[in-house]
């Protein structure tokens, strides 16, 4: 005796097993998750802080210690590590699996509000902080690059109009802007310059905070309307900045271009991103799409490829997108021969249950595509 001859002399109940499992399977297919990875949330949090021009040490001592002192007030933090560079100060929050990243957000918040004091006055913004999951990578890359225009302009394209755009798709968490180029203008000042004309590099940096000014002066008050009045010394380019006066000397106004070279530049000349082909290398800007957890990768990503089209109109003709990794590529292939496996079992529950029910169950098994493997019963 054999399990097949059980199974051919009950064809009743081997129908009802065999659309138990297709049914199993259909419920369990729709339910499957597509994502290459399992979704495990861990609870962390990132913390920044920029000081422009701040050594690392600097910044480990000035920007992040404060940080990290306020931190450990926090109940639940499992892990906490920081790393300062120039300009830069970076904390990551690690809590226990069991606290809650939305009021573990809330806890640093309220530290970051404490260490305000402590930090200091040269911040360009205070610290900032955005919830991260360190099991997640970004699905899509996408890649700006342009022959004609400079990349600080095809940053701007990059920050202003495709990466608020494209967080706005359902199921994207974060959008990245990586080997971003802002423009910024550098001032290179000769040490030289400044004993010739005994300037102090402080008197320097005092002009330049107070000629680059945006700043509500007060109002005027007429018998019938108030208006405002607001100094706009704001400069946008290296020409503006050239005639700053930084001080008197006998009578005489020293100008910034008198012991400076002023130039306009990029904030991080260290950073780049470079597109390699086989024929040619190029500058590029790259936008990285981060999903929510659970999300089915898939779909994000079609949505996503869906709205290129009409950013692309939205930039000028030199400016080019181009795909550098897409992670759904292995998860539809992989999708797919989960879609082929489960056809061909499909296929082999059919003809197994056709050849054991009828009388005319013979002539069924004869025209069954597996019928090599069904056995008629002894």
């Amino acid at each position: 005796m054999n399990i097949s001859e059980t199974f051919i002399r009950r064809p009743i109940a081997t129908s009802l097993l065999m659309a138990a499992i297709a049914l199993f399977g259909v419920v369990a297919y729709r339910a499957l998750p597509i994502s290459d990875l399992p979704n495990v949330d861990y609870p962390t949090i990132f913390v920044g802080a920029n000081l422009p021009g701040g050594d690392p040490g600097t910044m480990a001592s000035a920007v992040a210690s404060p940080l990290e002192r306020q931190f450990t007030t926090i109940a639940g933090v499992d892990e906490m590590t920081s790393s300062s560079q120039i300009g830069s100060s970076n904390v990551v929050l690690q809590f226990d699996l069991n606290r809650r990243i939305d009021s573990a957000a809330v806890d640093v918040q309220t530290a970051i509000a404490a260490a305000m004091p402590l930090l200091p006055a040269g911040l360009t913004a205070p610290p900032s902080f955005r919830k991260v999951n360190p099991a997640e990578q970004p699905i899509l890359h996408i890649n700006l690059t342009s022959d004609t225009l400079e990349m600080s302009k095809v940053d701007e394209y990059a920050e202003d109009i495709l990466a608020p755009r494209i967080s706005m798709v359902g199921g994207v968490s974060q959008v990245n802007v990586q080997g971003s180029a802002k423009f910024a203008v550098r001032v290179q000042v000769d040490p030289n310059k400044l004993q010739a004309q005994k300037i102090g590099i402080n008197e320097v940096d005092q002009a330049l905070q107070n000629w680059n000014v945006n700043l509500p002066t007060g109002q005027l008050f007429g018998p019938q309307a108030t208006y405002n009045i607001v100094a706009r010394g704001q400069l946008n380019n290296a020409a503006a900045f050239r005639s700053i006066v930084i001080t008197y000397r006998n009578g005489r106004p020293v100008r910034l271009e008198q012991v400076a070279n002023v130039l306009d530049s990029v904030q991080t000349l260290t950073q780049r991103a470079w597109v390699f082909t086989k024929d040619s290398q190029r500058r590029a800007i790259t936008i990285e799409v981060m999903r929510q957890p659970g999300t089915n990768t898939i779909e994000v990503t079609d949505a996503v490829r869906a709205l290129l089209p009409a950013l692309q109109s939205q930039l000028p003709p030199s400016v080019h997108f181009s795909i550098r990794q897409d992670r759904s590529i292995n998860i539809r292939k992989a999708f797919k021969d989960i879609q082929v496996s489960s056809r061909s079992c499909w296929r082999w529950a059919s003809c197994f249950c056709s050849s054991t029910m009828g009388p005319r169950r013979s002539s069924r098994l004869s025209r069954c595509p597996f019928r090599s493997s069904a056995r008629s019963p002894s």
